[in-house]
Parts: structure tokens; C-alpha cells; sequence
């Protein structure tokens, strides 16, 4: 007589996970989307100083150098050279990001619903591996080349779908593939670190209350605080990924080959090339996407019922 109220219980669990799941994915593409719109002018310089070799000599004195070439070069849409990749991949990325870890964190909660920070850690760390197979490597691979193409004399991309068609004709699917191993270890670290500082401060801040609402300015100062913490933690893994995703990746056999090839003739200073406008991108980014995230989740559950 208690089997049948006992099904229907766990078949309302059920359901409840997976609308959290979806609710969680949907409102992690959005945030992703808008956050990406906001903040790429900062990851283009980045990119362009990342990819702004010494044994050249460099091209630009700094970003403030980078953005005024750019924009006498090619007005203010250059700053944006390389979005639409974003953009397209921005979404499905945050999804994937948001997805995984409330799917993996769904089963790593105690008994009340409480994740702690070393449970994060490694809820972050499953969502950056899994963000980074299925979309970061090949959107990064795309945009890295789009914004190395505007810096030659004559330019071959004419545009996102020009330049997707032009890179696996001559490369291969592979050629969206280049410096897998480095995001892997990039995206991994990012969202452990991330998530890590994250659930720290959510749970510090709710102290015995998990229910206890959180201001999105607050949200969006505990999300920078967690992004200033990954830049810091993994820009030499962020350098050596855009190296290996550059026109020029063919001089490096691997992903350790082009670590020693930076450390031998540019020296340790090149693998924190790019911090500062990575650090603005970054606190911006994580602060943002962690605001609308909450913010759209609040509205979504309110349609779809999770609890």
C-alpha cells in the first residue's frame, strides 16, 4: 500500500531535478549570450597582447596601444572582430557550464541541500572539463585565428561561416580542435576555481541558512571576486591555449613544447601577457553571468516548478 505514493514521490523528485536542470541551462545560455556582448572589446586585446610575440619585435606598447591601433586600423567594429564565434558559442558554453554542475552537484549535496566549497571545487572542475570538450576548444580555436587573421596584411576571413568553412578545408575538423589539451587544463581550472570561491562566499554569507536571499550586487562582487581569483590562478594555462590556437601554432609540437618555447625565448613575464585586460574581462564576465544567471533562474522557477 506505501509502494504506490512511494513511486510517485520519487517520480516527483525526479521530475523536480530535471526541471532544475533545465531551468539551469536555459538561464546559463542566456546569461552567457548577453554577458559576451558586454565584455568582448577586453578579450580582444587580451588576445592581440597574448598573441603579440617578443621575438617579433611586439606590435603594441600596451592596450592602450592596442586599442588605438585597432580602431585607426579598422574603426570601432575591429575592437569586435571575432564575437559572432563567441556569441555563438557563448551560449551553449554557459549552458553546458551551468548544466553539468547542478547535475553533478545534485549528487554531491549532504542530506540538507548544502554544497561545500571542496564539493564545488569539484562540481567546477567536471563543469569546465565538460564545457571545454563540447565547446570551448573549437569556438576559442575559431576566434583566436579570426582575431590573428585582422593583424595580417591581407586578411582571409571574410566572416564566421567564411572563416569555419575556410579552417576545416584546410585543416580539417581538427583545425577546431588545436590546444585541446590546454583548455581542458584552462577551462577545468577556471570553473574550479571559480565555483570553489564562490560556494565559499555563498556559504559564508547564508551561514545556517541556505534560504537566505542574496543581493545582486553581491552576487555580482562575490562573482568578481571568484574571476580576480582564476585569472590569477591560470593565465599562463590561458596563454599557452591562445598560442596554441594562433596562425602560427604550427611551430609548437604540443602543449608542453610551446610552454618551453615561451619560457626559452620570452621568459616567465610572457605567461602573464594579456593579465590586466583579462582581469577587467574576467571579473566582468563571471560578475555578470553570475547576476543574470540568478536573476533569469528566479523568473524560470516561477514558471517551471522545482521544489
Amino acid at each position: 500500500q506505501n509502494k504506490k505514493p512511494f513511486n510517485v514521490l520519487l517520480s516527483r523528485q525526479n521530475e523536480s531535478r530535471l526541471n532544475g536542470v533545465f531551468v539551469t541551462v536555459v538561464s546559463g545560455g542566456l546569461a552567457g549570450g548577453i554577458e559576451i556582448c558586454i565584455t568582448f572589446p577586453t578579450e580582444y586585446v587580451k588576445t592581440q597582447l597574448q598573441l603579440d610575440e617578443k621575438a617579433n619585435p611586439p606590435k603594441y606598447k600596451g592596450i592602450a596601444d592596442c586599442v588605438k591601433q585597432t580602431v585607426n586600423g579598422h574603426g570601432v567594429k575591429g575592437l569586435y572582430r571575432g564575437l559572432s564565434s563567441l556569441v555563438y558559442g557563448s551560449i551553449p558554453k554557459a549552458a553546458v557550464r551551468f548544466g553539468v554542475f547542478e547535475f553533478i552537484s545534485n549528487k554531491m549535496r549532504d542530506e540538507n541541500g548544502k554544497l561545500d566549497s571542496k564539493r564545488g571545487f569539484v562540481c567546477g572542475l567536471g563543469a569546465g572539463v565538460a564545457e571545454a570538450i563540447f565547446v570551448v576548444c573549437p569556438m576559442e580555436t575559431v576566434k583566436v585565428k579570426f582575431i590573428h587573421d585582422q593583424t595580417s596584411a591581407n586578411p582571409k576571413y571574410k566572416g564566421f561561416y567564411h572563416g569555419v568553412r575556410e579552417i576545416i578545408r584546410v585543416e580539417g575538423l581538427k583545425g577546431t580542435y588545436q590546444g585541446l589539451t590546454a583548455t581542458v587544463l584552462k577551462q577545468g581550472s577556471n570553473q574550479a576555481i571559480r565555483f570553489y570561491v564562490m560556494t565559499s562566499l555563498r556559504n559564508w554569507y547564508k551561514g545556517d541558512d541556505p534560504n537566505k536571499a542574496m543581493n545582486p550586487l553581491l552576487t555580482g562582487l562575490f562573482g568578481a571576486i571568484a574571476g580576480a581569483a582564476s585569472v590569477f590562478g591560470n593565465t599562463p594555462l590561458d596563454v599557452i591555449k591562445t598560442r596554441m590556437q594562433g596562425l602560427d601554432a604550427h611551430k609548437y609540437k604540443s602543449t608542453m613544447d610551446c610552454a618551453v618555447k615561451i619560457m626559452k625565448h620570452e621568459g616567465p613575464k610572457a605567461f602573464y601577457k594579456g593579465t590586466v585586460p583579462r582581469l577587467g574581462r574576467v571579473c566582468m564576465d563571471v560578475a555578470i553571468v553570475f547576476i543574470i544567471y540568478e536573476e533569469v533562474v528566479k523568473v524560470l522557477n516561477k514558471v517551471w516548478k522545482t521544489d
